[in-house]
């Protein structure tokens, strides 16, 4: 049969009388037939497909070889073994010098009749070793297209492991050399699918295992930085980079701007190389990455490169906007390198020429994309109008170009200016620039991001702005044998006094890492809290203690002393305490233990049901921020949260939700007490924020210290009872903070998924809370009080007022990823120096009472003014941006007011807490060094720009930015950015 075939495929008949016998044949095969026929029919097919001189032969061998494959299995997969396959790969076929090309062709035709067969494992793992070897040898686009092809559609083709990697980058090198050999539309069109079958497959590697990704990037990076090359590489490679997720994006060009091994050389070559990609069509992403790199090297102060590139291209990249296919990548580039180049008039004028031939070409070409193209190009223009003036001439033609044209206002042109300028970048490291990153106007000064720690970060700033807790960490004298608290006062000394724009808590990081933390990883900024305020306290015990200092200078009376003793700076200004008490249901015998915190972690109630209530017991309010006058009765001490109660009953309904919510233990079914006429109601209509659902933070205090009922698995063991039995347990405060701190417990065990989840709920905070304290008889005799506001006989609560002064805000939906920032104000007593001691508190102002309070917005590097409505607000604005760490300053009065009366004492005799010898040095060196570090930049500058040939003007240009008012460059800090601290680990 296989003679009759090859005589008719090789006769003169014309194709239609051929195809009639070939059909006869190819029906004849689906009999049954020897296993020698089958054989003799597959080499024939094999023959006709990879050496067939026509189209037609090819087609006839490829019929064949399906049928035999479909019908005679055994015999197909009996010859189509791994040491044909492997001679077909390394030998060819065919005569010498007319080797086939259809080789992989035919191999992705015969795989699928094998993929089930017991020798399938054999040939794809010949096939990963030889596809490797084959991109080795630097095929042909139309060799690693058909390659790319056999892989995409059978993936068990691919190489593995390391293999896997090094198949990715030499992949890479292939299409670095890839090259269209004709001009024509038809050729261009077939080697554009060529480059993106093979860019296609880089992605579904990539998709699969994204530890791929990282060294092919490094690969690509060796290619476009190489400067031995005579041939710059291929602007194919454009097509690799559109794959790349963008979320790599940061972490990639950060890591390679601050890779010390590149040379400057490499670095502009490849940022060349990248420009000219713009000119690659149908390319996705790619004007992000070359601008993405231009922001990283400007960050990183490679001026002299972003200066050589932009010079050298910036014409490049302009005429491209004649072609539509490209015509928006290459706006974005240029629109960022016009706007970043403000230093001098030079690359804007390099386009002058050109301009007006192409305003006049895309209103010809009168389509959307040439008038948008138009109106973005007439913003620019303007710009650069607007930064370099003086020159009438010059512009004339230009300006009569686009007279027809939206001119933009002058807001607009200066946010353009101001948000793109080089000293504008978002970069953690500008404080070792001074010269283009001056101190913020707020007069506060920044944290340098080290690398995912803007948890610290934040955590430092909220303390520091504790003005209680810093001035006396400032008033530490030499010597207190406090090795943490030391670098501490350092750290807040710097903050206090440096003229840096930024520092870098270096020192101080690696003294107060959590040993379990991971280096270079985003951590729970409250655990890292809790560790830091831990070793603190731990510290000082150990240690000298502040109090002798505060007794050797007779601040504090005897009876203060008495209280303080054995307190640490830790416990007096953070340290609060609680009592926990289980009431067993059975013998209604009472067990209580009390124990200290720096912190109250509260929970999220269930979403299904309403908040436990009790009566009796003081709430927790959120009040607005008028003036809280003490209450005329003594009923602003409530009794025990135990009152006589009726006896539980099954499936009576819960109480009705109150406007206020209240505390303590209550039986199902009884209804909440109304409060006496002192408590403030939250006026929800009022709140920003506080929407029918949504929580607040006394709502979540509140279910802190609601009634548990310990049942079922958690009976408790009551030891009068000796048993287990059913029990409530609930919490009380029996001694406010001086700084509240609550952690809103965000992240939460999710055991469907078996990872942490973030509640994304949003919480009203109250500027001002009222907390019920717990006051035992005893303790209200030497409490001192203000005014009338005093104890009630016997046991009681009272409630104690708070004052909102950091929120320390997490932006992501992950513990272990995100940001951190804080919004933080000054918290002070509101009582003045000359007011008697004895009389009724009275503020100094309204505002230390009013929202108009200044808040400050620390953000790494950045601090900026801010307002409580943006506090408020914030998570309306950005979901992902919510609350987590609150600090709250308790006001003057009941239990607070020996601590309140011993600081006051000494802010009066000292003022601003005096610094010991070692540290004002240290300061003031340092200083003196940042100055010398400005100096020596301008120095630098100066021999640089002077060394530049064509360029006189440009220093003088530098000069001017100086002292010129209307200037939006990015020296001002409105307009310069934080460091985000997204450091995603990524190494080049």
């Amino acid at each position: 049969m296989d003679k009759i075939l090859e005589a008719v495929v090789m006769s003169s008949y014309p194709n239609n009388v051929k195809q009639g016998l070939v059909r006869r044949v190819i029906e004849a095969a689906k009999q049954p037939m020897d296993s020698e026929q089958c054989w003799s029919m597959l080499e024939l097919s094999t023959k006709l497909y990879l050496t067939g001189d026509t189209k037609y032969k090819r087609e006839i061998g490829k019929e064949v070889l399906e049928v035999y494959g479909h019908y005679h299995p055994e015999e197909f997969e009996e010859f189509f073994n791994v040491r044909f396959l492997l001679s077909l790969l390394q030998e060819g076929y065919g005569p010498l010098g007319k080797r086939s090309h259809y080789v992989l062709d035919y191999i992705q035709l015969g795989l699928q009749f094998v993929l089930d067969s017991p020798s399938a494992n054999s040939i794809f793992s010949l096939l990963r070793i030889e596809v490797l070897r084959k991109v080795c040898e630097r095929p042909s686009p139309k060799q690693c297209a058909k390659i790319s092809k056999l892989l995409t559609q059978h993936p068990q083709c691919i190489p593995t492991g390391k293999h896997q990697v090094l198949f990715c980058q030499q992949l890479i090198r292939c299409i670095g050399q890839f090259q269209c050999v004709s001009e024509g539309e038809e050729a261009i069109m077939e080697f554009l699918e060529q480059v993106n079958k093979v860019s296609g497959l880089l992605q579904r590697i990539w998709r699969a295992q994204t530890s791929a990704i990282l060294p092919s990037l490094k690969e690509l990076f060796t290619i476009i930085s190489s400067t031995e090359e005579q041939e710059a590489p291929s602007n194919a490679l454009a097509s690799v980079v559109q794959f790349v997720p963008l979320e790599l994006m940061d972490g990639v060009i950060r890591n390679l701007t601050n890779d010390d091994s590149i040379t400057d050389v490499q670095m502009m070559t490849a940022i060349g190389r990248m420009i000219d990609w713009v000119s690659w069509p149908l390319g996705k992403h790619i004007d992000k990455w070359i601008i993405a790199l231009l922001k990283g090297l400007a960050a990183v102060k490679k001026f002299s490169i972003l200066i050589e590139v932009t010079l050298s291209k910036i014409e490049k990249v302009f005429s491209k906007l004649l072609y539509p296919i490209v015509r928006e990548g290459a706006l974005s580039v240029l629109q960022y390198m016009l706007l970043s180049f403000q230093h001098s008039h030079e690359a804007f004028h390099l386009l002058l020429p050109h301009i007006p031939r192409l305003v006049a070409s895309l209103k010809k070409e009168d389509s959307n994309s040439a008038t948008s193209s138009l109106e973005q190009l007439a913003e620019l223009i303007h710009c650069m109008f607007f930064r370099f003036s003086g020159f009438p001439d010059l512009y004339e033609p230009v300006l009569e170009a686009v007279k027809a044209l939206p001119v933009p206002n002058e807001d607009r042109i200066k946010h353009l200016l101001g948000q793109n300028a080089w000293t504008s970048q978002k970069n953690e490291l500008a404080c070792f620039y001074p010269r283009l990153a001056s101190k913020s106007e707020t007069g506060k000064i920044g944290l340098i991001n080290l690398g995912n720690t803007c948890y610290m970060n934040s955590i430092i700033q909220s303390l520091f702005m504790a003005s209680d807790f810093r001035h006396s960490v400032l008033s530490l004298t030499e010597g207190s044998s406090q090795p943490l608290m030391t670098k501490l006062q350092w750290l807040f000394a710097f903050l206090e006094h440096s003229q840096r724009p930024a520092i870098s808590p270096e020192s101080f990081l690696s003294a107060s890492w959590p040993p379990w933390f991971t280096p270079g990883a985003q951590q729970d900024c409250s655990e890292y809290l809790k560790y830091l305020l831990d070793r603190l306290h731990e510290e000082e015990k150990t240690g000298k203690r502040i109090y002798q200092k505060l007794k050797e200078s007779s601040l504090m009376s005897q009876a203060v002393e008495h209280h303080y003793l054995n307190k640490t700076l830790i416990e007096k200004m953070f340290g609060g305490k609680m009592m926990t008490k289980i009431r067993c249901l059975k013998c209604l015998n009472v067990s209580s233990r009390e124990e200290a915190f720096t912190d109250l972690s509260l929970a999220f109630p269930p979403s299904d049901r309403h908040i436990r209530r009790s009566t009796s017991v003081l709430p927790v309010e959120e009040i607005g921020p008028q003036l809280i006058e003490p209450p005329e009765n003594p009923s602003q001490l409530t009794g025990s949260p135990w009152v006589q109660r009726k006896t539980p009953m099954a499936r009576e309904p819960a109480a009705p939700p109150m406007p206020v919510e209240t505390l303590g233990f209550q039986e199902p079914g009884e209804a909440a007490n109304p409060l006496s006429g002192n408590g403030i109601g939250v006026d929800a209509a009022k709140d920003p924020i506080a929407a029918k659902d949504s929580r607040s933070v006394p709502d979540l205090i509140n279910y802190f210290l609601s009634p548990e009922r310990l049942t079922a698995e958690n009976k408790y063991h009551c030891e009068k009872c000796a048993s287990l039995q059913d029990a409530e347990k609930v919490a009380e405060l029996t001694e406010g903070p001086h700084y509240l701190i609550l952690t809103l417990l965000r992240f939460s065990f999710d055991p469907r998924t078996m990872k942490r989840k973030k509640i994304l709920d949003n919480v009203s905070i109250p500027v001002v809370l009222k907390l019920p304290i717990l006051v035992a008889p005893e303790e209200s005799k030497e409490v001192c009080w203000h005014g009338k506001d005093r104890a009630a006989p016997g046991s009681g609560f009272t409630s104690v007022v708070y004052d909102l002064c950091s929120v320390v805000v997490h932006s992501g939906i992950s513990s272990e990823s995100g940001h951190y920032y804080c919004y933080s104000r000054e918290c002070t007593d509101s009582v003045p120096h000359g007011q008697p001691r004895d009389g009724a508190a009275k503020p100094a102002s309204d505002k230390q009472m009013d929202f108009e309070i200044q808040w400050y917005l620390f953000n790494d590097t950045r601090v900026s003014f801010s307002s409580f409505e943006s506090v408020s607000n914030v998570t309306s604005f950005f979901p992902k941006d919510t609350a987590y760490v609150l600090f709250y300053r308790q006001r003057p009065g009941r239990q607070s007011c020996l601590l309140h009366e011993a600081l006051a004492e000494a802010g009066r005799l000292h003022g601003e807490p005096s610094l010991h010898k070692d540290l004002m040095e240290a300061i003031s060196k340092d200083n003196i060094l940042y100055l010398q570090e400005q100096e020596k930049e301008a120095r630098n500058r100066a021999a640089y720009i002077s060394a530049l040939p064509k360029s006189p003007l440009w220093w003088r240009d530098f000069d001017r930015d100086k002292d010129d008012d209307n200037s939006s460059g990015g020296c001002s800090p409105a307009a310069s950015g934080g460091g985000s601290g997204s450091f995603h680990g990524l190494v080049f």
